[in-house]
């Protein structure tokens, strides 16, 4: 007897829906892309108990013939792919005809399609048709899909809670609004609106729809292009954050995408604009050729190749950071009135909120002066190029902070942060481009290091000595240092050069002359810069100011926190009652 035999169809479905058909969220995926497909421009998603209970579908896209509504359901059936050469050009988002299949297999589905004349009814239970039937003639499909796992228990019994479930589905729901800002997109679950976008292929309303009017006002477009790709969108302003890398949206011919390589880009763009803890918030869209891509990589179809991926990059950090040097990004205070609490539970909990955390820094509320009537604003930051207005210091708090004044209003200025930036910006240039200008010192230092670390040194000595660094060994494990460049900040030559040397020996895996000298900036730049409780004179503050004015970016320091924060004079007579509300 052959051990060897074709596998049941039904097994063959079951196996492959380990892999299409994960969790709930994976299902509204599949069917809500092929809607999508479907060239529908309205598609609405209800679940029952965040899909566990039941997910239904309706579209208004172009629906089925009975002949291809039951063979929707066939393993490998598809309308998107017919020939090798398909594969190399895909313009859907779906294309391998596993999806149905798959979650036909796993649950029980209610099918109604119709092209417009006389629908199809289409029953099915376990991947088992049960019954078919004739329906109206609503254009359409709408696909209800039921007790989903419900005959796989090992599947069904790892199923998380209804929340998790729930932020599931929202962020691909949201995630794919967002990619087609030209279809209208409705969400609930139990009846409660969850989302709801306009579908008038404004990507700004959409962002709206998803994050709110405050964090629209925060955000700032981006475009470009190179011979290869096309890509535009929305960024945050620096100090608008999250505390992880979910909100960097990346959507590519209208597939929403995860790729590290492209978030990797998207976040060192903002670098010493904002804690490196922090990720921002950001919408890009990229097109391309589809020959450039390769989306069928997993049954997902969310990974993706990409040819030429170091053009990919460098056009998105090109793109953002030209737009952050070009922005103006002092936070300015807005002052809001504190509305009285009720003490009655709302009988539906804000979704949208409670899926989406607080981000771990609070930074200020931005106010751009926007005047909202009628329908809100969606009018983004101003990017002008300028840096720092003209800046009229008049004292300090706490020996810490400079208070500025001009016909705008009033500044604070956070002494130590500004300083670090004035330090890093200075260090920086100099690192990157020595010219060997040296200094000897007057008692020539001497450092004890352990034999691993002189092992280290001596490996990369020749990063010191190209900086300026007159050094040799001294003994057992020790180094002499007799010059040193001349631009050490005086005064503190001996603490900086040790700075440095540990910078080396720290960084000795994968050495890397751009982050050694990044590094070395960083870190030079805040143990010489002015600390807090240090009281300077006027005159210090005038030229801290004007030195702030000359950085490339003065908002931030090189941690990311913020140098400058601005109240309006508006803002400050609100405080004080002085105008109306």
């Amino acid at each position: 007897m052959n051990k060897i035999k074709i596998m049941d169809e039904l097994l063959a479905n079951k196996i492959a829906a380990g892999e299409v058909v994960e969790r709930c969220a994976s299902v509204v995926k599949e069917l809500v892309e092929n809607s999508i497909d479907a060239g529908s421009t309205e598609i609405k998603i209800e679940l029952i108990e965040a899909g566990t209970k039941e997910i239904k579908i309706i579209d208004n896209g172009s629906g089925m013939e009975e002949k291809d509504a039951l063979m929707a359901f066939s393993r490998h059936a598809t309308s998107k792919l017919m020939t090798d050469d398909d594969l190399y050009n895909i313009n859907t988002l779906g294309f391998r005809g596993e999806a149905l299949a798959s979650i036909a297999s796993v649950s029980r589905i209610n099918l109604k399609t119709s092209t417009g004349n006389i629908g199809t009814i289409v029953s099915l239970e376990g991947g088992k048709i049960i019954e078919v039937t004739t329906g109206d003639a609503r254009k359409g499909t709408i696909i209800t899909v039921s007790d989903l796992f419900y005959n796989t228990p090992a599947r069904l019994k790892y199923m998380k809670s209804l929340y998790t479930e729930l932020s599931s589905i929202t962020s691909f729901v949201n995630k794919i609004a967002l990619s087609h800002p030209n279809i209208k997109f409705v969400l609930t679950n139990n009846g409660n609106v969850l989302l709801n976008t306009d579908g008038t292929g404004d990507l700004l309303k959409t962002i709206k729809a998803i994050y709110g009017i405050d964090l629209v006002k925060k955000m700032i477009k981006i475009e470009g292009s190179n011979a290869d790709y096309e890509v535009y969108g929305y960024i945050t302003l620096p100090e608008v954050t999250r505390s992880n890398r979910n909100h960097m949206i990346t959507l590519v011919n209208g597939r929403v995408v995860k790729n590290a390589e492209l978030n990797k880009a998207i976040n060192d763009s903002y670098h010493t604009y904002k804690p490196d803890n922090q990720y921002p918030i950001a919408v890009i869209n990229i097109n391309v050729d589809p020959t450039l891509v390769d989306v069928n990589i997993h049954p997902t179809k969310q990974d993706i190749k990409f040819s030429k991926m170091n053009s990919l990059t460098e056009l998105i950090s090109t793109s953002i950071k030209d737009v952050l040097k070009t922005t103006i990004l002092i936070p300015k205070i807005e002052v809001r009135e504190t509305l009285p609490t009720n003490n009655y539970v709302q009988s539906s909990l804000d979704l949208n909120r409670v899926l989406e955390p607080e981000p771990t820094y609070k930074a200020p509320i931005i106010n751009n002066d926007l005047i909202v009537t009628g329908e809100e604003s969606l009018d983004l930051v101003d990017t002008k190029q300028e840096t720092l207005p003209e800046l009229y210091p008049i004292g300090t708090v706490h020996g810490t902070y400079l208070v500025c004044q001009n016909e705008l209003g009033m500044y604070l200025i956070d002494q130590h942060a500004a300083k670090e930036r004035i330090n890093y910006e200075l260090y920086k240039a100099k690192l990157g481009s020595p010219k060997k200008e040296i200094t000897a010192l007057l008692f020539p230092l001497t450092i004890e290091l352990t034999q691993d670390e002189f092992i280290i040194l001596k490996e990369n000595k020749d990063v010191l000595l190209n900086m300026g660094f007159d050094i040799s060994e001294f003994g057992l494990n020790s180094i002499i240092v007799k010059t040193h460049p001349i631009w050490l900040p005086k005064n503190y030559e001996e603490k900086a050069i040790r700075k440095i040397i540990e910078t080396v020996i720290q960084h000795e895996k994968n050495f890397d002359i751009e982050k050694f000298n990044e590094k070395v900036a960083i870190n030079i730049s805040c143990k010489l810069s002015i600390k807090a409780n240090d009281n300077i004179t006027l005159m210090e503050m005038e030229n801290l100011i004007n030195d702030l004015r000359n950085c490339q970016n003065p908002y931030t320091c090189p941690h990311g926190r913020p140098t400058i924060i601005h109240y309006s004079k508006y803002e400050l007579e609100k405080l004080f009652r002085r105008t109306g509300f």
